[in-house]
């Protein structure tokens, strides 16, 4: 069974999610954007061990710690898609444009592609390639759980913005409407900030994405 525990990381209070295998006790971190002791801890804390580090997309806020959480656990990061490597190739200026402490840029140990899979004790999550906020935005969705882990794609009531580098608002709303939707209305989603809801109250409700505007 999937268990979580979303950690607020970062002065941007971002959504950092502690997920984990209960039967094995196997733990992933998704979007370490800063504030590892507070992951660390959360870890401590539900007795379980990290073993993988996931990255939704390469903005700082989202990825701040991934680096300082590999060396300290000495683990592999894992995506996002490539599209997003000029994001963190830009982590230094990011860190100057958004006032965070100083950051390395870095790539990921491996990249991820639409359609990959990613194993966590008797969990499988599949990959979703999402662009539309960045080029290279993933999302991880877990079927059995029926969760899905969206970083800045979808918000409840709102959408990720698209005015960053390579933004693209028709690539976001067909990401959403026609990756996420056929998931099932019934799925939860973890947001990149905010409150947590799922597909089918944003279908009816969402004003960017609602079925209603888009017929």
């Amino acid at each position: 069974m999937l268990k979580y525990q979303i950690v607020p990381v970062t002065h941007y209070q971002q959504n950092c999610s502690l997920v984990w295998c209960s039967d094995t006790h196997a733990a992933a971190v998704i979007d370490p954007g800063g504030d590892i002791d507070s992951i660390l801890s959360a870890a401590k804390a539900n007795q379980v061990e990290i073993q993988h580090i996931w990255l939704t997309h390469g903005h700082l806020d989202h990825v701040g710690g991934a680096l300082a959480l590999s060396k300290e656990l000495q683990l592999d990061i894992i995506g996002p898609h490539k599209g997003d490597q000029f994001w963190l190739a830009g982590i230094p200026q990011q860190c100057a444009m958004m006032g965070f402490p100083a950051h390395k840029a870095f790539e990921p140990n491996r990249w991820l592609n639409e359609g990959d899979t990613l194993s966590l004790g008797k969990l499988s999550f599949q990959v979703l390639h999402c662009p539309g906020h960045t080029p290279g935005h993933l999302v991880f969705f877990e079927a059995d759980s029926k969760l899905a882990f969206v970083g800045d794609v979808l918000f409840a009531g709102s959408v990720g913005r698209t005015d960053f580098p390579q933004g693209n608002s028709q690539q976001l709303v067909e990401s959403i409407r026609g990756k996420l939707w056929p998931l099932g209305d019934d799925v939860q989603f973890v947001p990149g900030h905010g409150p947590m809801s799922n597909f089918g109250h944003e279908r009816k409700t969402n004003p960017f994405v609602s079925d209603s505007r888009f017929g």
